[in-house]
């Protein structure tokens, strides 16, 4: 099953003007905003001078979290299993709360730049240099490297070049990479955490219009729900009879998000009820490129309105960059395509984009998709400049000013990006590209959960616990991904995830009890002595702008769709 995509003259004029765009857009940020009112030089580059509000808290977070990655990859899943990898952004709702109640007061109370600075204030230095080296490591190769590879492989399918295909003699994909990398070095180097937002925001509105109009086409031409869920339920799948795959079931669950045991996914009701909270947390809560949008906040309400609003967010990209996926199945059955599929399952995204929209809004969509791509590199960048700067070169050399500081991170955006070009094609080793970047969450979260949530919530943890539970729990990772890479162990790997912080949370607890530490003065602050204590008090702002009604309100309505899907 093959498909030639037709993209037309306007559609590639409007892309290339688009990245111009973006690009011009976030050096823009660079020259117009070079310092901030508030914090200085390195204060607005890096935290946007603290002047960020819910509103664009909350959308950039949602920016940077969707990207090109969520909308090919989570159509690739959904094309092959089903909306039940939906529970990836519904079970996200729940964990937002966790970090708008529990950690963004923390987070603003001490004032950090980075988190490895918070693990530091709570524990030690030991623990702040590993969460440094970690994340480090997610901002280049889950973040970055994840992102440039969806991203080359979009421009692979628009262009219709099959897999290996060679540009110049150089890997077609490999060409990609490069030049979207350079393309998104080149501002965030120059424009710092607001060109970052910037570029955020602007991209993210196109993406989602774009979304909407596929999923709206799509579920029309499909007969809408009763008659996609009737080709479902009496067709086998479009690749049940290719040589060699392992897609042999029919579709007739394809649109019930709770799987039973057993289940083609994966992906049981139980495993996601365990296993997603260890690497939500670590994702929503304790990752820098994530969290870096709350650190930059007016203020205590707007760091804690920021989640609430992505997590509302977070309602649409099962419907918007799902259900897509399945449509596309339903299509394919109907023979709304003729003989035409999409050639591979991570192709489905593009495939869909080239054969239901009109010339000019494919172009459109298009840019945006790599756009996307290049927004979440730039937010990874931003965030290992940070860190690169601040625990570092800021540790080791206190006195350092703001500008020689600016002038460290530029120089880390150039070497991150290098970096991630070389990882990125790592990403073609797994069988889906969703299941690549949530395996390798799966063995870096575990230790840095079990860290953080014990070192918040229990005073009793120690620094010394801490720092054990950092290495071991690290090992433990690097022997889970060996075993897996290699084809030797192949388990669930939400499982995996839950099973990793039960053993690290093991370690952190006998530690603590066998080599107990008083907690130091300035680390009291950072602990939760009672986990009802950040409900109580004065919560200003009514209905929605109530932290605590909203997150009532996320509680609801994700509670009201689980039932509806379940």
């Amino acid at each position: 099953m093959t498909s030639t995509p037709s993209i037309a003259g306007l559609d590639w004029s409007l892309i290339a003007l688009y990245l111009a765009a973006v690009v011009g857009l976030g050096l823009a940020a660079g020259f117009i905003h070079r310092r901030g009112e508030r914090g200085g030089e390195g204060g607005h580059y890096f935290l946007a001078g603290n002047t960020l509000g819910w509103g664009v808290i909350g959308l950039a977070m949602f920016a940077a979290n969707i990207s090109t990655v969520h909308l090919v990859s989570l159509a690739e899943a959904a094309y092959k299993y089903g909306i039940v990898f939906g529970n990836f952004e519904w079970m996200a709702g729940f964990t937002l709360i966790l970090l708008s109640l529990f950690f963004a007061p923390l987070y603003l109370r001490s004032r950090v730049t980075t988190l490895p600075d918070f693990l530091e204030r709570r524990f030690n230095r030991g623990c702040r240099d590993i969460l440094s080296v970690v994340s480090l490591f997610s901002a280049i190769v889950i973040h970055m490297g994840v992102a440039l590879y969806t991203a080359a492989w979009v421009l692979r399918g628009v262009l219709g070049m099959a897999p290996g295909s060679t540009i110049l003699g150089v890997d077609a994909l490999m060409v990609f990479i490069t030049a979207l990398g350079l393309l998104t070095g080149l501002y965030t180097m120059f424009g710092g955490l607001l060109a970052v937002v910037w570029t955020e925001s602007v991209q993210t509105v196109l993406l989602l219009v774009g979304a909407v109009v596929i999923t709206v086409v799509g579920y029309v031409k499909a007969g809408g729900w009763h008659g996609m869920a009737a080709t479902l339920a009496s067709h086998p799948h479009p690749l049940a009879s290719v040589e060699g795959s392992k897609i042999t079931w029919g579709t007739a669950n394809f649109l019930h998000m709770q799987r039973p045991p057993g289940d083609p996914s994966g992906l049981t009701w139980y495993s996601m009820l365990l296993g997603y909270p260890v690497i939500g947390i670590w994702y929503w809560c304790c990752d820098q490129t994530i969290v870096q949008r709350v650190l930059a906040a007016k203020d205590e309400r707007h760091a804690r309105l920021g989640p609430l609003f992505c997590a509302f967010l977070k309602i649409w990209p099962v419907f918007l960059f799902v259900l897509p996926g399945v449509i596309c199945v339903a299509l394919v059955q109907q023979g709304a395509f003729g003989a035409e599929a999409p050639a591979a399952p991570a192709d489905t995204f593009t495939f869909l984009v080239t054969h239901l929209l009109p010339t000019g809004l494919k172009g459109l969509v298009l840019a945006a998709l790599l756009a996307a791509a290049m927004q979440t590199c730039s937010a990874a960048l931003n965030s290992t400049a940070t860190l690169v700067s601040y625990d570092i070169f800021k540790r080791y050399r206190p006195d350092i000013g703001d500008h020689k500081l600016v002038q460290i991170g530029k120089i880390t955006t150039v070497a991150g990006t290098v970096l991630a070009i070389v990882f990125s094609p790592m990403f073609g080793h797994y069988s889906t590209l969703f299941e690549g970047i949530n395996k390798l969450i799966t063995y870096v979260a575990p230790p840095i959960t079990a860290v953080f949530v014990w070192g918040v919530f229990w005073k009793g943890a120690s620094g010394r616990a801490a720092f054990v539970t950092l290495i071991a729990g690290m090992i433990l990772g690097a022997v889970t991904f060996w075993l897996d890479w290699n084809n030797i162990y192949r388990g669930d790997f939400m499982m995996i995830a839950f099973l990793l912080f039960v053993a690290c949370s093991v370690i952190l607890i006998l530690t603590s009890l066998t080599m107990p530490e008083q907690v130091r003065k300035e680390a009291l602050p950072l602990i939760w002595e009672d986990w009802k204590e950040p409900l109580r008090g004065k919560a200003d702002g009514h209905g929605l702008g109530n932290y605590r009604f909203a997150s009532v309100a996320v509680v609801v309505v994700f509670a009201a769709l689980y039932f509806l899907f379940r």
